[in-house]
């Protein structure tokens, strides 16, 4: 099972017929990945804590985390099934990496980070789904090396998933135009061509390496997601980009598939 990263955008992604990243998570079941998965890992921007911590439920709740928009988002629900099952194997996973302290969570559901994605994705929502969280504290290399423990999870037909935004500056975003302010531009050019040519370390350390980091993600909890889903992948993964598109002048939906045939 290959791994992902997919920037989520907006949670109006969830009703807006014009934006183009709808589309294209609408047909990922017919053109991105055919293999039906037998559980789904969701590795949300949207959910921060001190320590690795993953849900463990029996059904998610949909959790509505965003204010001010339209009445009918509040009103949309994804109920999945968890998996406890996988949620233990996650947590067992790392800790035999030596994550010391991993937490689960019995009452937690699924942030718009997971659920927005998925409803266009797999609308049944018939798979099991379970989330991990991530830590804004750390760095991108101890996300990589989160994503490396739960490499088995691949083998057991489990698709890990980061979800967040190649570019996330909300303060940023602008009505009108869906032409790229040059500081967006520049970064998501970087992060491509970083990716595709295998320079991970480079990812790892992004906040020194790459042009304009800092406006990209003054908060780097919506990029940790892609550090862990390319950790995820194992040795020497190859990156695809499988969409692009942008919004607001500087919110990238660039979203990437990681292979690797080791």
């Amino acid at each position: 099972m290959d791994t992902f990263f997919i920037s989520h955008g907006s949670p109006t992604l969830a009703i807006d017929e014009d934006v183009p990243a709808r589309k294209f998570l609408q047909q990922w079941q017919q053109k991105i990945l055919p293999q039906r998965p037998k559980a789904i890992l969701v590795i949300s921007g949207h959910w921060e804590t001190d320590v690795p911590t993953v849900n463990c439920v029996q059904r998610n709740q949909t959790i509505h985390d965003f204010y001010g928009f339209p009445q009918p988002m509040y009103q949309l629900q994804y109920p999945a099934p968890g998996s406890p099952m996988l949620a233990k194997s996650v947590k067992q996973l790392l800790e035999i990496s030596g994550f010391k302290t991993v937490m689960e969570d019995g009452a937690r559901g699924l942030d718009h980070g997971a659920w927005v994605p998925l409803m266009l994705m797999y609308p049944k929502a018939d798979i099991p789904v379970c989330q991990l969280s991530v830590q804004t504290d750390k760095d991108g290399t101890y996300h990589y090396k989160l994503g490396q423990a739960l490499a088995p999870l691949r083998d057991q037909g489990v698709l890990i998933m980061g979800s967040g935004s190649a570019t996330h500056n909300l303060r940023a975003l602008r009505q009108g135009g869906d032409k790229p302010v040059p500081w967006a531009h520049d970064f998501d050019t970087w992060l491509k061509e970083a990716l595709i040519n295998g320079k991970y370390e480079d990812i790892n350390h992004y906040e020194k390496k790459a042009p304009g980091a800092k406006l990209a993600h003054p908060w780097p909890d919506h990029f940790y997601p892609l550090h862990v889903a390319l950790g995820a992948a194992g040795k020497c993964p190859k990156a695809e980009l499988i969409h692009h598109s942008w919004t607001h002048g500087s919110l990238s939906y660039a979203s990437y598939r990681f292979t690797t045939d080791i």
